[in-house]
Order: C-alpha cells, then structure tokens, then sequence
C-alpha cells in the first residue's frame, strides 16, 4: 500500500474507485466497507484508495477531545494489512473544513483524485456547514464523469453501531465485545519507562509503560490476560504476560499506571517499545492487605493467565 499526504503530488491513479471516512479501529463494519471497495475495483481493473483524515475532523470542528481506536500509524498498518492500493492522508484544519460543498467535490475530490468510482454512504455530508450530500456528489458525478455508488444502510449502522460499542466495550473492561467487533485482539503501544521496582521485590517484575499519544484510548482499570510483543535485532517476538491498568491502592498509588508483567523473560528493556495484544479481562483492581495478600493474588492471577492464553492457541 502507498501512503500519500495531500501536500504530496499524488500519482495518476488508475480507475480510482475512492472511499472516503476516518476508519477508526478498521474493524467489522469498516472490513465490509473495503470488501464493497476491492470488489468494484476489480470488476473494472482499477486501484483501490481509502481518503481518510487526521486529526478526526471532530477535534478541528467542535474542538473536543476523542479517544482513538487506532492512532495513525496504526490504522496505515491494518489498511495495508486489508489490501488497499493507496491511502491519503489529509490534514484535517480549519480551511479544509470551511470549503464550500462544491469547491470540495471540483477542488478536492475530482481535480487531486480523478475517480472512476466514488462509494460513499448516503448520510454523508461534506463541505462548510455540512451542506453537500448524496446528491449533489451525484449531480456533480454526473457533470464531471464519476460513478458514485452508496454503501448499504445496515452496514453504515453497523460502522456506527461498532464503533460506539468498542469504546464502550473497552471503558467496561468487556474484551470479548470489543475484539468481536474489531476482528482482532485491541493494542496499543507504549515505552518501557523506569517505575519503583517494587514488582519485582515480590516477584513479579513489570515493565512501565508510557503511552506517548493522549488520544489512545486506554481500557479501564483492572487486571488482563495479554500478549506482549517486542521488536528486536532478529524480529519480533510475542510472549504470554498480565497487565495491570491502574493506581495501586495496595502502595496507596495517586498516579494512573500500565504496567505489564512478562512470563519467563528477564532482559532489560527500558526504552523500547511494547506492544500489548489484550486477551482476556481477569479482575479490577483491589486494595489488598499489603504486599504478601497482593503477591498471593498476583501468583492466581498469573495462572488464570497462563490458562487462557494456552486454551487460546489451541
């Protein structure tokens, strides 16, 4: 898959059949969005592009934080992992978003892309003040030469359904909702950072992990069977490992904290990068009677990990 930002000079794509959306998560409903997109594009010998924007035009328009399923970087890697021919990014600013409905479809979409195909949902909105639609991208399809073609209503309420569900899904702690609707394990990523070591006084050492991007979204608190992936000289490697996501009353703990304990792996790691796969949610997050009732609880907790994740590869 080719990566292009809007600033770039974009190639002469070949049959162009475009979407357009920020696909957050790529998950179920997005996957069905795509399938639509390569079926047309093969029915005509065309390539396939995805425009998708970042920040989330929602930040830019009602200046409100979002929480990401995915951060950038992560949605180019489950895109090209689908099969997309291109990818556009556009910086999603003020000007962007104050063109007129027509200046959008002749300036933006026909003059940068020249589409054969424009599939798009029949709820979408477009230019200042939301005032294109449906269509008048077909009254304009029509006048310039593009086919537009609409994606079915029960996939754009699956798409809606879906994503609220696994922000939901994931703030409750319910893992098995959430990677059903994704269609993969949830990640993310974040920094072996140096805490109190106080893990592996008990035995139970934990990486620390700082999650550089504020708009991530982290699930609740609380116990998780994961994975844990590393990157290193020889590639990557995947181990079996716990994750606690909290403040640790039992050390009457103030400060929100990832901290991932890895199975039978002792190298140094600070400073590299981990990504966490979540499994399974195992418990929340309890103020224990000081250190020996919490390293009793860590060694059951260890265990009902180890007997998912091993009834998992089976």
């Amino acid at each position: 898959m080719q990566v292009h930002q809007l600033s770039d000079i974009l190639p002469q794509f070949k049959n162009a059949v475009i979407t357009i959306g920020t696909f957050d998560g790529v998950h179920t409903g997005h996957q069905q969005i795509i399938a639509q997109l390569k079926q047309e594009a093969a029915a005509i010998n065309g390539e396939t592009v995805i425009i998708t924007f970042h920040p989330h035009p929602r930040k830019v328009i009602a200046s409100k934080p979002i929480f990401m399923l995915n951060t950038l970087a992560e949605k180019i890697e489950l895109l090209e992992a689908k099969g997309i021919d291109h990818l556009v990014v556009v910086a999603f600013n003020d000007d962007f978003a104050r063109q007129s409905a027509e200046a959008y479809v002749k300036d933006f979409l026909f003059a940068r892309f020249h589409p054969h195909t424009v599939i798009i949902g029949y709820d979408h909105r477009f230019g200042r003040d939301r005032q294109g639609d449906y269509q008048l991208l077909e009254t304009y399809g029509k006048e310039l030469g593009f086919a537009v073609k609409d994606i079915p209503e029960h996939v754009l309420n699956n798409i809606t359904v879906s994503s609220t569900k696994i922000r939901s899904a994931l703030f409750e702690n319910d893992i098995v909702t959430a990677n059903e609707c994704l269609g993969y394990d949830y990640f993310f990523e974040g920094m072996v950072v140096e805490g109190n070591k106080l893990g592996r006084t008990i035995g139970y050492p934990t990486a620390n992990l700082l999650i550089e991007n504020e708009e991530k979204l982290i699930p609740g608190n609380g116990v998780y069977a994961v994975t844990a992936t590393l990157a290193t000289a020889d590639g990557f490697f995947t181990h079996n490992a716990m994750m606690n996501i909290g403040v640790r009353p039992t050390v009457d703990g103030t400060k929100r904290m990832i901290e991932v304990n890895i199975f039978d792996f002792d190298a140094d790691i600070y400073g590299k990068t981990v990504r966490v796969s979540l499994k399974k949610y195992l418990r929340g997050e309890v103020k224990f009677n000081g250190l020996p009732a919490l390293q009793a609880q860590l060694a059951l907790d260890k265990l009902a990990a180890l007997q998912y994740l091993d009834q998992a590869k089976d």
